[in-house]
């Protein structure tokens, strides 16, 4: 996607937070999609801008940076209050006039669209992509890393001099409802998961659970050889999330 080619827009949360978006129309105003980066990413990276791009072919999307992220303002919060990030979008989208609106995350992003239908609704289906089932998970290398960068004060200043990422401090209070217990609550919302057999950081248990824990309609993809989220994405994948996000319909 050429930047060029993209709305800008500045959105607000219902908490006041001013959030970075962009919408990249399509010449039909029947399916809007929402697309929700990993953690650290930006809608103006490269691999966001593929994903969008792709995506595009089906519907007009409205992509954006969580708080904390990008030209985002306030601090992540790691999958909590960035539900509001996505309301924030969703309702941005249907403001544009799309009479269908699909939430498609990645990773963080994930965890949040997932966490987003089941507790706010207001979605025609939603995608994870590569997403974690439950909190605190570090039994894989990326992901003890990823808690170092957000447990420890030098982790979070590391995440902000290299990825410009700012990260709120102090812990959950309460720890927010995970999205494997926020997919039971999606239906009748169709849910779409998708994940790599070669994800280095959430192994196949994470989508499983996921998708156990939620009520039909639901769809599992296992993807054999795809690593995690949008870097590891390919066009044929995402087509195939276009085509899927584009035959189906809400219940």
């Amino acid at each position: 996607m050429d930047l060029a080619s993209a709305f800008p827009a500045m959105l607000r949360t219902a908490d006041g937070v001013r959030i970075d978006a962009a919408h990249t129309p399509n010449s039909s105003l029947d399916l809007g999609i929402v697309v929700a980066h990993g953690f650290t990413g930006s809608w103006r990276e490269r691999p966001s801008r593929r994903i969008v791009h792709v995506l595009s072919r089906y519907g007009g999307v409205v992509s954006f940076d969580f708080r904390g992220h990008g030209r985002s303002a306030g601090r992540t919060t790691v999958g909590d209050l960035e539900i509001l990030d996505v309301d924030a979008a969703v309702k941005h989208a249907r403001a544009i006039g799309y009479r269908r609106v699909v939430t498609v995350g990645f990773s963080m992003g994930a965890a949040v669209v997932v966490r987003h239908a089941g507790l706010h609704g207001g979605v025609d289906a939603v995608v994870s992509v590569s997403g974690p089932a439950r909190w605190y998970y570090r039994d894989t290398k990326p992901m003890r890393q990823v808690h170092w960068a957000i447990e420890r004060w030098h982790g979070r200043l590391a995440a902000r001099v290299v990825k410009g990422t700012r990260i709120a401090g102090g812990v959950w209070d309460p720890v927010p409802v995970p999205p494997y217990e926020a997919a039971a609550m999606i239906a009748p919302t169709p849910l779409l998961v998708v994940h790599g057999d070669a994800d280095p950081f959430f192994p196949l248990e994470h989508a499983h659970q996921i998708y156990d824990n939620a009520r039909e309609p639901k769809e599992l993809w296992i993807e054999p050889g795809y690593g995690h989220a949008e870097n590891a994405a390919t066009p044929d994948l995402i087509r195939k999330i276009g085509l899927w996000i584009s035959r189906t319909k809400s219940r």
